[in-house]
């Protein structure tokens, strides 16, 4: 029934039902649609609708945003005098569709809550707060979301949107408060856990088929003829733990009439919650295929599943698959099942030595910093003369000689979006702790040309001031994007010849204008995921675009960059399928720079992804991690898993350089990967970066010897001397670039 009609201005008085620190007045409507107002639309009140079969979920009223013409169309609240800037809100909107006055049933689709922005300076931002994609007509639904803003505001205003035009909005109730701080959980407790213990049940198969089953009504049987030895990358992860043979027994798979039919286990008793497990085998296909066969470890958490690893079997060659899985749970599983799976019906699966253990992370950490000691630092012999060129030490009795380094010098960046220049915070953290900057969006082309010739590079240039301004180097991301749903509608409507032309349109204007400005230039992001541009253009297009950017700014690497290389978990991006295709750029002329790994990663485990590195530095071109995060609930674990990632890039010879997508809570691609809440305070994982900082800069104290040398190996980089004698004190800096004989710096006094 409705109760009134339009909406009435935005009067300021006190909402009920919701407690005195929600910033929405009138949040359950008790005071008619004071507060409110239509945003494109008209408002009606309610205490039902449809002779009562749509009744308030909360309180006694709901609102209805009805005439809407536009998706953006909806219910909306000014907060502009009640949201405090670098504070976090959380929100809560309760919703429901309706098909207006036809009565027409409405299909299920996506209800978005959204802050609009107009900053001091006259920009307008819509920042999301929470969205459902199954909102209907059928009931009330929550949609949840937090909220930051970072920019001193004119306006602000809080709206629902999203649904067809046509379709009614109802809103029952709005909530935003303060976000509350939830205390951290503490470290996982892995006091009893067995390191490289293997917990699949009779692997090697001395025992029969004891311990397995077949998944489905497929036949499993015992034959010899399989490896004798680990897989490679268990093998890295296990020595020196276990160096025992396999005996050359396998399971073989017959009568399988489904995919996902193959050898089973059951592992629910022996897993620990929050441990990275690693996963390995060996694996082969028999006779019968035509084609390429997709074979996967994969892990059925109750009804969840986890991809313990895939690979691409081209031929009947045995193929080492490796990955690896945690289960992140408040309480354990009810059940958990480990099986292989992959191949077409009608095509044999041979499994021999599947491996599933928990990794030593700590243990590798040392073997890493053996290998950081000789990839990453150089030695150095800082030779102390006096002004008559002799020894100083041999005059005087004691030299004193203390090196502080300043920065090391190994690219460690991070993205960031034009939203968070509006944020000091933001910015201290970014400029203090990063010497590289890639953009989230402002580089895009949907970005800067989001319609049909409105080419705007504000944000950009914003964006490049600010690193300027703090001599940090820039990657652009990315002049091109591969993936269809990430081209603009505009684009995908052009003819062959129009999006030709608009293809070297965008290129020309883009590489012009910033000539010299970007170090890098990802051309056409992920490749081995998206065809659109080939579909369109011909094979031909990608090449073109290297050879085009690079004729336009030839200071300029030019990168492929691509997701799920390093984690071995999907057969479109394995090693091979992306070195195949930088080859056939190369053959076609493209002068392809550099390789990008994305590093969009969960639970990493150092052998995968150094095996990964291995294959991909045979290109000799330098690797590389251009987007990488972590995501963990327990924020211990999640700074692990970052550890990981850090130390094996930086361990690795072929890798020049890492770049985190993100940092910052609420301007991260996925959830619980942050490593400062949003209103700055570090966490864990942001504690254990800070750490590697420090752990990454080289001080040494001590005294010239009788030659006046004072020698140390250090990280490459800027360093700080002095020297202090008898007679008085000089200080110098000087710079370890990389190089395999020493530096030897003379230092007069």
């Amino acid at each position: 029934m409705a109760i009134g009609g339009d909406a009435a201005g935005l009067e300021i008085g006190v909402g009920d039902g919701a407690g005195d620190d929600n910033i929405i007045l009138n949040p359950e409507f008790d005071s008619g649609l004071d507060n409110w107002s239509g945003n494109g639309c008209k408002l009606e009140l309610h205490d039902s609708l449809d002779d009562g079969k749509v009744v308030p979920a909360n309180g006694k009223y709901f609102v209805a945003a009805t005439g809407r013409t536009d998706t953006w169309n909806g219910v909306q609240q000014d907060v502009t005098s009640r949201m405090q800037r670098k504070l976090l809100y959380e929100a809560t909107a309760t919703v429901r569709l309706h098909g207006g006055a036809a009565g027409a049933s409405v299909a299920p689709c996506e209800v978005r809550a959204t802050l609009g922005v107009q900053t001091a300076d006259g920009r307008q931002q819509y920042l999301a707060v929470g969205k459902s994609s199954t909102v209907s007509d059928k009931e009330w639904v929550q949609l949840q979301g937090k909220i930051l803003l970072n920019s001193t505001v004119a306006k602000a205003s809080i709206y629902i949107e999203g649904p067809p035009a046509g379709v009614d909005v109802l809103l029952d109730s709005l909530v935003v408060k303060h976000a509350q701080k939830t205390p951290p959980a503490p470290a996982p407790d892995f006091e009893k856990l067995e390191y490289g213990a293997n917990i699949i049940q009779n692997s090697n198969l001395d025992d029969g088929l004891n311990g397995w089953f077949p998944l489905g009504p497929c036949t499993l049987s015992i034959h010899d003829g399989g490896p004798r030895v680990l897989p490679p990358m268990a093998q890295e992860s296990l020595a020196p733990l276990d160096d025992e043979p396999l005996n050359g027994k396998h399971i073989h798979v017959t009568n399988r009439t489904q995919t996902w039919m193959g050898p089973a286990q059951v592992i629910t008793d022996k897993l620990t919650l929050y441990a990275t497990y690693q996963v390995s085998a060996w694996v082969r296909v028999g006779g019968g295929a035509t084609s390429p066969q997709n074979i996967n470890v994969a892990v059925a958490v109750d009804s969840q599943w986890l991809n313990g690893g895939q690979v691409l079997a081209i031929d009947e060659r045995w193929y080492e698959v490796g990955g690896a899985f945690r289960v992140e749970a408040d309480k354990p599983a009810t059940r958990v099942m480990v099986y292989v799976q992959g191949p077409d019906a009608g095509v044999d699966l041979m499994v021999a030595g599947l491996q599933v253990f928990p990794v030593d992370r700590k243990a590798r950490v040392k073997h890493l910093k053996r290998l950081t000691d000789k990839v990453r630092k150089r030695d150095v012999v800082l030779k102390v003369t006096g002004a008559d060129g002799g020894a100083a030490a041999a005059k005087d009795d004691i030299v004193d000689v203390r090196v502080r380094q300043v920065s090391n010098s190994f690219p460690l960046g991070a993205c960031i979006m034009r939203t968070n220049m509006d944020n000091e915070d933001f910015v201290d953290f970014f400029t203090k702790n990063f010497n590289w900057a890639v953009f989230g969006n402002e580089l895009k082309w949907y970005w800067t040309e989001p319609q049909r010739g409105q080419v705007n590079y504000s944000d950009a240039d914003d964006l490049l001031r600010l690193c300027s301004d703090h001599g940090m180097s820039v990657r652009g991301h990315c002049i091109f994007w591969e993936v269809e749903n990430a081209v603009q509608q505009w684009v995908k409507t052009l003819s062959h010849d129009d999006l030709s032309a608009a293809v070297k349109s965008r290129i020309t204007d883009l590489l012009t204008r910033y000539k010299g400005k970007f170090k890098h230039y990802d051309v056409n992001n992920e490749m081995l995921h998206g065809s659109f541009y080939q579909d369109k253009l011909g094979k031909d297009i990608r090449a073109t675009m290297f050879k085009t950017a690079g004729e336009l700014d030839p200071d300029a690497l030019l990168f492929v960059n691509d997701y799920n290389v390093e984690s071995m978990c999907d057969i479109r991006a394995t090693p091979e399928a992306y070195i195949q295709q930088i080859v056939g750029l190369q053959e076609q002329g493209a002068p392809v720079g550099g390789v990008g790994l994305q590093g969009h990663v969960s639970n990493p485990v150092g052998p995968v992804i150094r095996s990964v590195l291995d294959r991909l530095a045979v290109l000799g071109l330098p690797i590389w991690f251009t987007e990488v995060d972590v995501s963990s609930a327990n924020e211990h674990v999640r700074a692990d898993d970052l550890e990981v990632m850090l130390r094996e890039a930086y361990a690795h010879p072929a890798v020049e350089g890492v770049m985190l997508w993100g940092f910052w809570e609420l301007f991260m691609s996925r959830d619980d990967a942050h490593l400062v809440d949003a209103e700055g305070e570090v966490n864990e994982a942001g504690r254990r970066l800070l750490q590697l900082k420090r752990e990454w800069l080289t001080h040494a104290h001590g005294k010239a010897d009788a030659n006046g040398e004072f020698k140390f190996r250090g990280h490459h980089g800027e360093y700080h001397v002095d020297v202090t004698t008898a007679t008085g004190k000089i200080s110098q800096t000087f710079t370890v670039d990389k190089d395999d004989a020493p530096l030897v710096l003379n230092i007069k006094v």
